[in-house]
């Protein structure tokens, strides 16, 4: 109680200074506390991890088999807490933060300031074979969103502010600020204002000096970098493709494997079929366990000595036991995973290559630039990949070779795929926002709030006595045509009846039927805005009916509401000016 009191009491200060200041200088000072409890964040979540394998090793005294049944352990553990306290879908976290943007004006539940830290705690705390990285940016997207929704920032300032939240996050998770700041821009934000940067930089600065200054200093991945050599080109571009096909892989079978197991609607069947197979995989396969990134050193030190068929094993099971912790009830993300797998596809990749001709590439280098190949094939991100590897490794030296592979594997990639593994469920609901202004005014639209109800139904036996009386009523020229149950038949315009409704002698003797139309086009309820458009181009029609799937009638949307509302929403997509 002393605690909340001590809060409010310092909330209340800082507030009315918020007050005072203008927009600008506001977000600028949110930007800074978002970036230090972002930072915060990160070192808690990062520690939780790290003390709870820690101690299950300890207890069990490093035995192997306890991880039969651990892994499952902590997804039913976030299984229930998602289930009964958090009763909310908060897996595939970077996911929703873009569908926060583009659903719910950049608002994100109070809950997932913690309720994702928790669960991903528990989950690869336990082993699950996820990564902490996409729980931690819906984490910190979550804490920039509620700031400022409590200060009361507008839909601008609350999605920057939301945009220095995942930047502080990713910045404070890694030690990289410059990664955190391209993270945000490359993959959240669809309009790369340069207005939006110094907010971004001051949230990922405050959040690295916070995670420094408890965690310290040190590189994530402690690799041997051999100097680049300008013969290694070629294979550094043979490397981007294999990455690419390899990302192309990592996509395509976790939306498979997440499609074909979500058919399991019993969540406690799903995570039992879940849980055992994925202590099948790490009691037999140790590297798939957590994060994984331990596993790495040896190869980043190129100290390993075993049989390489055993690591391209596990490049092709990542994917799988990445799905089966995700699926059975744990929560973590694909960031990790992809890291993990593309040191796994530089060394397998290296280790060919010198197979031929031994000593030809240096597998450390391999290692790290695979890490990059790969984010930038499966995030369709490059310049991240480029620089959150040079920033965790401190290995600037091979920014070259960085870019080469990161820059083939994105091209790679996109021959077969338009979308990210973050991006690709969200465009195929026509919610997702792009640096297309005009694209992403759509995906704002809401099309509930397009739809006008005031016009007058016609019974599909009025006669035109009915219609007549009809057109006394309302200042509407159109009339939809619906029958016993409420279903849309056609409709019935002024233009049609403009000679006859004069002529009383035809009131009885008229009826609906001869003058109704089809509908050159139906929208459906909940139908994507660019779809909507699509027919209004094709159709060539100025109003175009909404009805449900069994043809219900619901109002009508017409091009003069739509150009109305997307005159308002240009303003809210274009730069700010914060």
């Amino acid at each position: 109680m002393a605690n909340r009191k001590g809060i409010k009491y310092l909330w209340g200060p800082f507030r009315a200074l918020l007050r005072k200041m203008n927009q600008r200088d506001k977000v600028l000072v949110l930007s800074l506390v978002t970036g230090i409890l972002c930072g915060l964040a990160a070192v808690l979540l990062k520690l939780s991890i790290h003390w709870i394998t820690g101690g299950l090793d300890t207890a069990f005294h490093g035995s192997r088999w306890p991880w039969l049944f651990l892994p499952g352990i902590g997804m039913l553990l976030s299984l229930i807490i998602v289930r009964y306290i958090v009763k909310d879908n908060i897996g595939h976290g970077v996911t929703k933060v873009l569908q926060a943007v583009s659903r719910n004006e950049s608002r994100i539940k109070p809950h997932n300031t913690w309720s994702s830290m928790i669960t991903s705690a528990l989950t690869i705390g336990f082993g699950g074979s996820v990564g902490a990285e996409a729980p931690i940016v819906y984490t910190g997207a979550a804490i920039g969103s509620n700031l400022a929704r409590y200060c009361g920032l507008d839909f601008k300032g609350m999605t920057l502010l939301l945009g220095c939240g995942a930047a502080g996050a990713v910045s404070g998770f890694f030690n990289a600020p410059l990664a955190g700041l391209l993270f945000t821009m490359e993959i959240l934000f669809f309009n790369n204002a340069m207005n939006s940067v110094l907010p971004l930089m001051l949230s990922s600065i405050s959040a690295t000096v916070v995670s420094y200054l408890i965690l310290g200093r040190d590189v994530i991945f402690d690799v041997a970098i051999v100097p680049f050599a300008m013969k290694n080109i070629p294979w550094y571009m043979v490397l981007g493709v294999f990455c690419g096909l390899c990302s192309l892989y990592f996509l395509r079978t976790t939306l498979f494997m997440e499609d074909l197991l979500g058919k399991l609607k019993n969540p406690y069947l799903r995570w039992i079929l879940c849980a055992a197979a994925l202590g099948a995989l790490i009691y037999f396969l140790p590297p798939l366990k957590g994060e994984g990134y331990e596993s790495l050193s040896p190869l980043l030190q190129n100290e390993y000595a075993g049989p390489v068929w055993i690591f391209a094993v596990i490049l092709v099971l990542k994917v799988f036991s990445m799905t089966f912790t995700n699926s059975g009830g744990g929560v973590g993300g694909t960031f990790g995973p992809t890291l993990f797998m593309g040191a796994i596809a530089g060394f397998v990749g290296a280790s060919l290559i010198n197979l031929i001709n031994p000593g030809m590439v240096p597998v450390p280098n391999f290692v790290l630039v695979g890490m990059a190949g790969l984010m930038a094939g499966v995030m369709q991100a490059p310049l991240t990949a480029i620089f959150l590897i040079a920033e965790v490794c401190g290995g600037y030296e091979l920014l070259f070779p960085l870019i080469i592979t990161a820059t083939v594997s994105h091209l790679t990639m996109r021959i077969f795929e338009k979308y990210s593994i973050y991006t690709k469920r969200v465009a195929a609901s026509g919610e997702l926002l792009t640096h297309d202004s005009d694209q992403a005014v759509l995906a704002l639209m809401k099309q509930s709030a397009l739809i006008e109800t005031d016009f007058i139904p016609l019974g599909v036996n009025d006669s035109l006595g009915d219609i007549a009386r009809a057109v006394s009523e309302t200042q509407r020229n159109i009339f939809p045509v619906l029958d016993g149950k409420k279903r849309f038949q056609g409709f019935v315009d002024m233009t049609a009846i403009r000679r006859d409704m004069f002529r009383q002698d035809l009131y009885e003797t008229r009826h609906v039927n001869n003058y109704m139309k089809p509908a050159p086009e139906f929208i459906f309820e909940g139908e994507p805005m660019d779809s909507v458009m699509r027919k209004f181009e094709k159709s060539g029609a100025w109003n175009l009916p909404v009805v449900k799937e069994d043809y219900t009638y619901l109002g009508f949307i017409s091009k003069s509401s739509i150009f109305s509302v997307y005159r308002e929403s240009i303003k809210d997509v274009s730069p700010s000016d914060t």
